[in-house]
């Protein structure tokens, strides 16, 4: 009964008769586990992250590019739009500068208008004053002649013409 005990259910990886034999199928298993490996697996693992590294590598050179092709568009637009700044203040420049000129026109026109206005006035000025002063003079003899004949007087309209004219020249 001791032999079906130990000849009973139980590990067979553990039987000591059978170690030499599970040694042997190991070392086969490690040695074409290891053939397949280092000849069919492991060079397709390498190729492929040689590949990856390849693709990132040049992934990253591209990026590189990609950045400085963006750097130089950047400042490629910072230029354009300080040209186009500078275009633009040149431009508002030249507005400024016409609409000055107009401007001074228009007040040249207007300085004109008044001093040919301002011309008339006075010529009109002279004329009234002028007329107003003939018409003193004419108020005048008639007044005159009005006293001398209010105070039963007699006196000619020659002489009472010149006695007015020469009042105002007097008096002027």
């Amino acid at each position: 009964m001791a032999e079906t005990a130990a000849s009973g259910p139980g590990m067979p990886q553990l039987d000591i008769t059978t170690f030499s034999n599970q040694i042997f199928w190991l070392v086969v298993a490690l040695v074409v586990l290891y053939y397949v490996m280092s000849r069919v697996a492991l060079p397709r693992v390498a190729s492929v992250l040689a590949d990856r590294r390849g693709a990132i590598t040049a992934d990253i050179a591209a990026a590189e590019e990609y950045k400085q092709k963006a750097l130089d568009a950047e400042e490629a637009f910072k230029k354009a739009e300080a040209d186009a700044r500078a275009e633009a203040q040149r431009i508002v420049e030249a507005a400024k500068a016409e609409m000055q000129e107009a401007l001074n026109a228009q007040i040249a026109k207007a300085d004109a208008e008044i001093a040919a206005k301002s011309a008339e006035s006075e010529k009109r000025i002279r004329d009234i004053t002028a007329n107003a002063v003939e018409m003193v003079g004419d108020v005048s003899n008639d007044v005159t002649k009005d006293i001398v004949a209010a105070f039963d007087m007699k006196a000619d309209a020659r002489s009472v013409t010149a006695a007015v004219k020469a009042q105002m020249k007097g008096n002027a």
